[in-house]
């Protein structure tokens, strides 16, 4: 049925998927800390192996007490309780979010851990394999697909006064639709940020918009996030 059957409950396969798991999330964790991403091969391989080993020991306890363990309810508590790490991981810097992918990273060495722990390594080799291949590929065709869309996440620093309004009215002179617009003036007293989403028209070229509006009065920077 697999190319790899390590089902069975002995001292080989015990070592095998205690060796594939710790493998496999030292393989993601390179992978994300040559892009110098959180986590890290000893953060993904120990997570990958602790989930392993939660999954065979619920295996192990059913071996000797039948029907008085609860594999899939132990599993599930380690996929809860991994939360913690990714939430550790995850950074709000000024108007940029860091860490989500990092975190998602963390998660998925868990659901590794626990295919391998049970002996399911075919999919989990399969599943590394997708993942690193998605990783590599995905945001090359996200910035083929991104530069033709007509919405734009625009972070904006402004000087105090009516800024915000002469700018929110600009955009809305030109034709934008404003999906979002928020202000927050808990920064210097005289300035303040706009965080705003926006689709432009189809006549209006992006780059040559934004820069156009940074040269408005009372705009300091405009960033695209």
């Amino acid at each position: 049925m697999f190319l790899i059957d390590v089902s069975a409950w002995s001292l080989k396969n015990v070592i095998i998927r205690l060796l594939t798991a710790t493998v496999l999330g030292g393989v993601i964790g390179i992978d994300r800390g040559a892009k110098r991403r959180g986590g890290g091969a000893r953060t993904d391989a120990v997570v990958c192996l602790g989930a392993a080993l939660i999954m065979m020991t619920g295996q192990y306890i059913e071996v000797l007490y039948p029907g008085l363990s609860d594999i899939a309810r132990m599993s599930a508590q380690v996929i809860s309780g991994v939360g913690f790490l990714g939430a550790g991981s995850i950074l709000v810097s000024g108007h940029q979010v860091k860490g989500l992918t990092s975190a998602a990273g963390i998660w998925f060495c868990a659901c590794i851990g626990l295919a391998v722990g049970v002996g399911f390594i075919d999919g989990a080799v399969a599943a590394t394999m997708i993942l690193l291949a998605g990783l590599h590929l995905l945001p090359l065709l996200e910035e083929k697909i991104y530069q033709y869309s007509r919405y734009v996440s625009l972070y904006v620093e402004a000087d105090e006064g009516g800024a915000s309004a002469d700018f929110l009215h600009y955009l809305k002179m030109d034709g934008c639709k404003i999906d979002r617009f928020d202000v927050d003036k808990s920064g210097s007293v005289q300035s303040f940020t706009i965080l705003t989403t926006v689709r432009l028209p189809k006549e209006l070229n992006r780059d040559e918009y934004i820069e156009e509006l940074s040269r408005l009065n009372g705009i300091r920077s405009i960033d695209i996030m």
